[in-house]
């Protein structure tokens, strides 16, 4: 085993340290690199094959604020491939390859949340952005380092470490499988903290997520496989997943989508416990997506004071997702064209067979927010189809909405609210 502190690296946290780490990974041959006490301030490492990191558990590693110091890499980014920034850590066309220990990976994240909204959430690149009417280009042009990033590589285990502050997604596992990540504690859960995802299972198979406790300011832990037109182009799906054991605080939950272009099934989900959570389960796509989500399976959600229990939203903030690159705009970026693509014909997307058991949902006496069961929303040309309940006890406040779906069945479904349904309930997470 390599111990840090048998080198010369400061770890006080005041040098950037990424050279020497990095060569001291360059050299390792299927062994182990333990970071010892100390706080390592570096920009991004990259983990080749049959490494074994070991995080003290008072070791942290400290993303720099530098952003001259993070060199572009092909990626992909919230559905598309783009250049982009690396992650903090990065496992990239390796096998074998272990994190574990009790440390802490935190990605000074305060910085990039200033960058995207300002100091007051009033200002920064997205007030820029809105009034060229380009909001949805702001997430992709104000670059963010992700925590963890795992892609194009097998047989990873990501284990007992936390995951804290990150710039973008926590921990981004990208056209992978065989991954484990287990016993992670992820806290990015700033109100000012835009896209900070705990877990991003995208385009990848054979994954187990459990014992994961995330609270973040977006979703909580969430299945994608690609954005429109380059979603469609790429064409990898994302299946056989299971999510388990988990405790789901601040966040909007577990969630499929939005970027299903490349297709996602055979995901099982059990064992979920939600505490002042937006949603439980949610899937959300748009017009553009088309793709599918079939052969889910939910056992065993206990949620206290969530707001929707239920929110599959197929036509999902179309704001974001319906766009054309303003008139007056003269310096284009690649990636605009691929964002502004049009859309290709065929099905919208296809959303059928979820089985889901074994649920109860309750508000506390004190709790003063939204509590809604339902809201399902499938499209007029494309209904959601083949639903299951079974054994759910919700007692909320409002029963919500269903719409555009066949083939329900409940047995066992205990369903106590005040409020039918309340329309202003209908908004949510159109940022």
């Amino acid at each position: 085993m390599i111990f840090l502190r048998d080198y010369a690296i400061d770890n006080t946290g005041k040098t950037d340290v990424t050279k020497q780490i990095q060569e001291l990974l360059n050299n390792i041959n299927n062994e182990e690199l333990y970071f010892t006490e100390g706080e390592y301030l570096i920009s991004s490492l990259f983990i080749q094959s049959n490494t074994h990191i070991i995080l003290d558990p008072h070791a942290v590693i400290l993303g720099t604020t530098d952003e001259s110091q993070y060199e572009l890499i092909d990626t992909r980014v919230a559905g598309i491939e783009m250049k982009w920034y690396p992650a903090i850590i990065n496992i990239i066309n390796a096998t074998n390859v272990t994190i574990s220990g009790s440390g802490t990976i935190c990605g000074a994240g305060h910085y990039y949340y200033e960058k995207y909204w300002g100091k007051d959430r009033l200002g920064g690149m997205r007030k820029e952005y809105d009034k060229k009417g380009l909001r949805w280009a702001c997430d992709y042009d104000c670059m963010r380092p992700r925590n963890v990033l795992v892609s194009n590589s097998s047989n990873i285990k990501l284990m007992d470490f936390s995951c804290e502050d990150s710039g973008f997604w926590n921990i981004h596992i990208l056209y992978s499988n065989d991954i484990l990540v287990s016993g992670i504690q992820i806290i990015s859960d700033s109100p000012n903290a835009p896209s900070t995802d705990g877990i991003d299972i995208d385009s990848s198979y054979d994954c187990v997520i459990e014992k994961i406790t995330a609270s973040v300011n977006d979703d909580s832990i969430v299945i994608k496989s690609g954005r429109d037109n380059d979603g469609i182009r790429v064409g990898i799906p994302s299946y056989d997943i299971t999510i388990r054991d988990c405790n789901i605080l601040k966040g909007y939950g577990i969630t499929i989508g939005s970027e299903v272009s490349g297709g996602i099934y055979n995901i099982d989900i059990k064992n979920i416990k939600y505490t002042g959570t937006d949603c439980g389960f949610r899937i959300k796509s748009s017009r553009p997506r088309k793709g599918y989500i079939k052969n889910i399976n939910i056992d065993g959600l206990v949620c206290m004071n969530v707001k929707y229990l239920f929110h599959w939203c197929l036509d999902w903030n179309p704001n974001y997702n319906l766009f054309n690159i303003p008139e007056d705009i003269k310096d284009i970026k690649p990636h605009w064209n691929i964002l502004c693509q049009k859309p290709i014909d065929g099905k919208n997307t296809v959303v059928e067979n979820i089985n889901i058991s074994n649920v109860s949902s309750y508000y506390s006496n004190d709790y003063t927010g939204i509590s809604r069961i339902f809201t399902i929303l499938g499209y007029e040309d494309e209904f959601i189809r083949n639903i299951y309940f079974k054994n759910i006890n919700a007692k909320m406040k409002e029963y919500g909405i269903i719409k555009n779906t066949c083939n329900i069945s409940y047995d066992n479904c205990c369903f106590d609210y005040i409020d039918t349904y309340i329309k202003a309930n209908d908004d949510f997470d159109n940022r």
